[in-house]
């Protein structure tokens, strides 16, 4: 049986364990086992920390390393110290460079994959699947222009509106170079069909594995206090969260067998922290490894997630499936037409909440404290859920097959 190859254009890959790097070194490694001889376009891992990790500090500006049966080529982007539009703009320029010389590597490869949030990445991942006459597939995981403009990155004003015009004109343009696009969400799907002209448009979510994250064989983590109630964010601390509201919640907070922990890092990571400092029941840890994960999630009572209401669906989080793989409840805020909305109401599985109520919000969360009983089933549903809708191995599969179809098709 002829060994198909694929190369993968990532800003994000191994060791970065969490969100885009986490599930693309997954999907990477599942290609490997069904027989891909697997090539990464990338650059050197950074996040959420946002500067280059010390492992990988002293190698040389282009690097090639092999690991888990991939060959992996590497370029040492910029990475701006202070997180702001124009250093976004620059790294993603530092990378588009780093993957046009890398591209020129590689010799052979059947279906070229680009996964965006990194629009400009889709330019070079298109020049090579031309130059080999190979099938462009564009994974979307965050429409990057519409979540600066949605968060306040890029300013929604006169000055930058002949910008934004340039900006989503180019989006444009290089998604209907693909051959196939897909995306995270039913909605974001829709959205690709607003944004661009494609015909083969496939849902390709993100995954949880019962094995990974399993409430019935952990450990408590150290990070969380067994005698206090906690609720949890663990994650990226950014923009996309809505860390106002999550001030005004923590005003709320009387009770004090209530702690709240904290464990991420990211660009709003030192902003939050002096803006909280003077609440005591606010912890702030380092993210742990991906192997300690599992335990910090099951550990915690309540888990929360505060998002910007009007942020839609340029964004799917990916932490959601973790934590309601733990079998803990969720309280989640945002846009009541999101698809994690949706998601919360099928499964049960947590509360959802769009008027930024934090009064409310806060009473929710006593009653969960209140009624063990309501938190483990609202947990169990969750957990449910997500093991019968997003279980890693049926999503693999298919998208696997999916891709085998397109080569096919060659």
């Amino acid at each position: 049986m002829k060994s198909f190859t694929a190369t993968i254009f990532t800003a994000n890959y191994y060791p970065e364990d969490t969100a885009i790097g986490l599930y693309t070194t997954q999907f990477a490694k599942h290609l490997v086992s069904k027989g891909f001889q697997v090539n990464i376009i990338t650059g050197f891992p950074y996040y959420p920390q946002w500067k280059i990790s010390e492992t990988y500090k002293d190698k040389s500006k282009f690097y090639i390393e092999q690991i888990d049966g991939c060959t992996i080529f590497r370029y040492k982007q910029f990475v701006p110290e202070k997180i702001t539009f124009l250093g976004r703009i620059r790294l993603m320029l530092s990378l588009f460079y780093g993957n046009l010389v890398n591209s020129r590597k590689i010799q052979s490869s059947d279906i070229v994959f680009c996964i965006v949030p990194f629009t400009f990445s889709i330019f070079p991942a298109f020049l090579l699947a031309r130059r080999l006459k190979s099938k462009l597939w564009v994974h979307i995981q965050d429409f990057e222009f519409d979540l600066a403009l949605e968060t306040g990155i890029l300013k929604n004003n006169i000055l930058t509106k002949p910008l934004k015009k340039i900006i989503f004109s180019l989006e444009s343009f290089l998604l209907n170079r693909a051959d196939t696009i897909s995306s995270i969400s039913n909605n974001m799907l829709s959205k690709i069909s607003e944004k661009s002209n494609a015909k083969d448009i496939v849902y390709f979510p993100n995954w949880v594995s019962a094995g990974n994250i399993n409430p019935s064989h952990h450990n408590q983590h150290s990070y969380i206090d067994p005698s206090k109630f906690t609720l949890l964010y663990s994650g990226n601390v950014g923009e996309k969260q809505d860390w106002e509201f999550f001030e005004r919640f923590c005003s709320m907070v009387t009770d004090p067998d209530i702690e709240i922990v904290i464990v991420g890092d990211g660009s709003y990571l030192e902003t939050l922290k002096s803006k909280v400092q003077h609440y005591s029941f606010i912890k702030f840890l380092p993210l742990v490894n991906y192997d300690e994960l599992s335990d910090l999630l099951c550990s915690a009572n309540v888990h929360f997630l505060f998002q910007k209401t009007d942020v839609v669906d340029t964004v799917m989080p990916s932490k959601l499936l973790g934590m309601m793989a733990s079998a803990r409840p969720s309280l989640i805020t945002g846009n009541q037409n999101s698809e994690v909305a949706a998601i919360l109401k099928k499964s049960d599985g947590g509360m959802f909440f769009y008027n930024n109520d934090a009064e409310f919000i806060y009473n929710q969360l006593i009653t969960l404290k209140n009624n063990s009983d309501l938190a483990t089933k609202t947990g169990i549903n969750a957990r449910n859920f997500v093991l019968e809708t997003f279980s890693e191995n049926t999503i693999l599969t298919k998208i696997t097959s999916e891709i085998n179809e397109r080569i096919s098709q060659k």
